[in-house]
């Protein structure tokens, strides 16, 4: 990976975005695709999309969401403690003895979530995982009054985990949770930049709010921006570690490829070109197999309007939504590579339809 790149990545998925507070992780990656841009834009809620050959047919979003989990402050302790409610899929059991930052109109505020020691629990009885509303944060005051003058009611905290290389092309952080979504297509932006093929697409590099807690921006962002085709990068679980049964959850390993996902929302026209794509680029895909639902921006975006063709394409990740996330950076890279030579084989005022 090239190091403007690499660093790039590590400045996104260390700079907090929680669900419905992104809009610092937004703006660094809104001045990185800047040079890459026609122009570039933000609508209310913060949905940040960079067009390229704006006015090319068809128009081509290439989308991943730049929220990250997180919990938010809910209740202080009259001796200063506090409590919280998450935002998307936080795993209280996980959380607990871990170090925090909330997030405040004054600044970051330090803290870590109390863990009583087992010398002072009970021992007669199996321990129950925690609920979330059972955490508790120490900021270090002595009162309500005292922690009221750091923080407010509804402040974001995140866990205070950043990157690090785990070992070759491994690297482990909190929240490549989508910002690794988020850096694939800037980087595709890029490379469709440099590229020395003319593009007949409209390509809207989109980088999107809220999808941890119900898909949202990815809504309001395909409605205004009306594409005629999607192509949606997430991170999906690899299951190449122990206690996690392939027989329900699929294979999936990390090293061996981005992976695609068949069925559903995902427009058998557009799978079968990113196929295309990848053979001729000598990509190695993984493939994963469509439920009821996928729960990516995936399922947002393709009943919009009157349907828009969309695909999905995921970074195979593991231990989701907890500190040590750990993806190869060898599948990353190639992601970009798959969409910008998705975009680039598209020809002028071509459409995506199921052949009846």
């Amino acid at each position: 990976m090239r190091p403007e790149s690499l660093q790039f990545l590590k400045s996104l998925v260390n700079t907090p975005s929680p669900t419905g507070h992104e809009a610092r992780g937004l703006k660094l990656w809104r001045e990185y695709v800047q040079p890459f841009a026609g122009e570039t834009f933000s609508d209310a809620y913060g949905n940040t999309v960079a067009v390229l050959n704006k006015g090319g047919s068809p128009r081509v979003m290439l989308a991943a969401h730049a929220d990250e989990i997180a919990m938010t402050v809910n209740f202080i302790t009259p001796e200063g403690f506090v409590h919280v409610r998450r935002t998307g899929g936080v795993d209280p059991a996980i959380t607990k003895a871990q170090r925090v930052t909330i997030h405040s109109q004054s600044g970051p505020v330090k803290g870590v979530v109390g863990n009583v020691a087992i010398h002072l629990t009970k021992a007669d009885t199996d321990p129950k995982p925690p609920k979330i509303h059972e955490l508790f944060i120490d900021i270090g005051v002595a009162s309500k009054r005292d922690a009221l003058k750091l923080l407010r009611i509804g402040d974001p905290v995140t866990l205070s985990d950043e990157f690090e290389f785990l070992r070759n092309d491994l690297a482990v952080a909190r929240a490549f949770d989508n910002r690794a979504g988020t850096w694939a297509v800037a980087e595709a932006l890029r490379m469709l930049k440099a590229g020395e093929k003319k593009l007949d697409c409209e390509v809207c590099a989109v980088a999107n709010i809220q999808e941890e807690v119900g898909l949202f921006g990815a809504r309001q962002i395909a409605y205004s921006l009306k594409p005629d085709v999607a192509i949606v990068v997430d991170v999906t679980h690899a299951t190449d570690c122990p206690t996690i049964d392939q027989r329900q959850h699929g294979e999936i390993k990390l090293g061996g490829g981005p992976a695609l996902t068949r069925g559903g929302p995902n427009h058998h026209e557009v799978v079968s070109r990113i196929e295309q794509v990848a053979a001729r680029k000598r990509i190695a895909l993984q493939y994963e197999a469509m439920s009821n639902s996928s729960g990516t921006d995936t399922d947002a975006i393709f009943w919009t309007r009157g349907g828009i063709p969309s695909a999905l394409i995921s970074l195979p990740l593991r231990y989701m939504h907890s500190p040590v996330e750990v993806v190869s950076l060898k599948d990353l890279e190639v992601i970009p590579e798959l969409l910008a030579g998705f975009a680039q084989s598209i020809h002028k005022g071509e459409e995506f339809k199921i052949q009846i």
